[in-house]
């Protein structure tokens, strides 16, 4: 009896522990350290639970925990430029979705946009997650996976600010000159092969092009095309999530993500982490030689590191 009565608790204890891992919520902690106000943005995809708030405004420095179901899929972005236009709807010039409220209420992003995608719960109860440029790119985002297991939990992200350093022919700009977001070649110009729709629509046809390779320079664990699979996904069961905007400065080797955290490339690109300064800065760099550095230029950037490590 007494060994009856251990199987049954333990058979109790285990259906109880499976079923609470399913219907404990995850928690996506929002944070923007970026030097102006975001409003980040929050779609639900088709059947699948909806989130208590789809879009709230976000100062600088300041962060916003959201609870999350368990078995949720979906996509989080940024908004920035925001306000009342003359007939007191709510717009933005970065990423807006268009439901002319700060809530989203079931729109998505406006191209170009940087997305964070997430399926949690899926197969083999893990949850997917990435950073997609496929849509754009407007804004620098982390996510940092926190108190998972299985699966290999990696940060991933893109974390270098690309809208100066974006080919002119893929800018987006303000009416001042200044850059609010970077198209993918897709949106720029409708065609199939950089679309990978139609003739392009299988993994096997549709290749990595010279723009979708300027976004894998630069932020190598982002997606930068449709079938960016094997090196974009990653996956955790059981953590609640950390998604940062505008993440600091990387100033250390371990920090520029070549830690071993088991993802197959490194979180940044630093050969285009000194492009982007270049550029911010004023120097005039034209198109996707961006992403090349001569031999001068690689100087540089290594005084440059010297200098952050003192």
């Amino acid at each position: 009896m007494d060994h009856l009565h251990f199987s049954s608790t333990f058979v109790f204890l285990l259906l109880f522990f499976s079923f609470y891992s399913e219907v404990n919520p995850a928690s996506f902690k929002i944070v923007n350290k970026c030097r102006h106000k975001i409003w980040p943005g929050l779609l639900s995809g088709a059947n699948t639970p909806q989130l208590p708030t789809t879009g709230f405004l976000l100062n600088p420095g300041k962060s916003r925990t959201v609870t999350i179901p368990r078995s949720w899929s979906g996509r989080l972005w940024g908004r920035t430029l925001c306000g009342l236009d003359s007939t007191r709807k709510f717009v933005c010039l970065s990423a807006d979705c268009g439901s002319g409220q700060i809530e989203c209420s079931g729109s998505c992003a406006k191209p170009p946009a940087t997305l964070a995608e997430f399926t949690l719960n899926g197969a083999g109860g893990l949850d997917f997650y990435d950073v997609s440029l496929v849509d754009g790119y407007n804004l620098p985002m982390l996510i940092v996976a926190k108190g998972g297991k299985g699966g290999n939990c990696s940060a991933t992200g893109c974390l270098l600010d690309l809208n100066g350093a974006c080919p002119s022919e893929l800018r987006v700009a303000r009416k001042d000159g200044g850059g609010v977001g970077c198209r993918s070649a897709c949106e720029a110009f409708g065609d199939p092969q950089y679309c990978c729709s139609g003739a392009f629509g299988t993994p096997d046809v549709c290749r990595p092009s010279a723009y979708s390779l300027f976004f894998k320079r630069a932020c190598p664990r982002s997606y930068s095309y449709a079938y960016d699979d094997t090196t974009s996904t990653y996956t955790c069961a059981g953590a609640d999530y950390v998604i940062i905007f505008c993440p600091p400065p990387y100033t250390s080797q371990e920090l520029f993500g070549e830690r071993k955290d088991g993802a197959t490339l490194p979180l940044v690109s630093k050969s285009m982490i000194y492009i982007s300064s270049v550029h911010a800065n004023g120097a005039s760099v034209s198109g996707l030689l961006r992403v090349q550095l001569t031999v001068c230029a690689m100087a540089l950037f290594l005084l440059w590191l010297r200098i952050l490590r003192l």
